[in-house]
């Protein structure tokens, strides 16, 4: 877990050696960060200096998850199906399976600007992920669709503009990330590339938005986070001591967070890290 700094250096925060933090999203509500490690299996929370370190374990892989109305519950997604789950007792609802009939499993997920939570899939079926996955819509009224958008080997980067009109994604395997025209109900169209990534770059993985519109864009394997406006263009870059940053979460502050993760890495790789 990562904290930016002014010089756009990020530093240690929670030296929590997660094998696959993803997920980073902050709570104004509770002044906390939240974030998982899928493959650890735990939801972890912390306060904005590190401080009042918590985990909860999951009875699967929590792929990615949403804050409610109520702070001590979160809807998260675990591996095969969403659920809610209450932090104070630690009991799960579950509310629908996903994708049953596939070799895959939930990924990246955000919540929308109307209350939705949207997120999509990663093929686990064999090497390399096939692009089977689709890209769902949770409404409020807890009914779950398909959007009319092309199936990914590895879904990610789902965010939204502030006003909700656009919808940002990417299959991580592509090195693109695009964007499309979004409506509240959860219909798109014009699907269109916003940002192309190198090889040097690295993979496009979770990304935030912040109050002007710009997207910010954890880059696996490129030891940096990319801020990109909403034409695209690069617009800020944080360096990040590390080999695989994983996702981004903004806080009201202007502070940024960044995961990371150990998996895939040798000795020497996380020695050097």
């Amino acid at each position: 877990m990562q904290q930016t700094h002014p010089a756009a250096l990020a530093a240690l925060l929670v030296d929590s050696r997660n094998t696959l933090g993803e997920g980073a999203t902050w709570c104004d509500a509770t002044r906390a960060l939240y974030w998982t490690d899928i493959e650890g299996a735990r939801l972890w929370r912390c306060r904005a200096d590190g401080s009042d370190l918590a985990q909860w374990p999951m009875p699967e892989r929590l792929a990615c998850f949403a804050l409610t109305n109520d702070p001590d519950v979160l809807l998260v997604g675990l591996a095969t199906h969403l659920a809610f789950f209450d932090l104070r007792s630690g009991a799960f609802t579950r509310i629908v399976d996903v994708e049953p009939e596939l070799p895959t499993r939930l990924n990246d997920g955000r919540c929308d600007p109307f209350g939705a939570f949207v997120f999509g899939m990663k093929d686990e079926g064999g090497e390399p992920p096939r692009a089977l996955g689709g890209f769902y819509r949770l409404g409020r009224d807890l009914t779950l669709g398909r959007l009319a958008l092309p199936p990914a080997a590895i879904a990610n980067s789902i965010a939204f503009s502030p006003d909700g009109a656009r919808m940002y994604f990417c299959d991580s395997l592509v090195r693109e990330i695009f964007v499309c025209d979004y409506r509240a109900g959860g219909d798109v169209a014009n699907v269109r590339p916003f940002a192309r990534l190198t090889d040097a770059d690295g993979d496009p993985d979770g990304s935030t938005i912040d109050r002007d519109g710009g997207l910010w864009n954890a880059q696996w394997g490129g030891r940096r986070v990319v801020r990109y406006g909403p034409d695209g263009v690069e617009t800020a870059r944080v360096a990040v001591p590390t080999a695989q940053p994983s996702c981004v979460a903004l806080d009201g502050e202007g502070r940024l967070y960044v995961t990371s993760a150990r998996t895939g890495l040798g000795d020497d790789a996380l020695a050097a890290d």
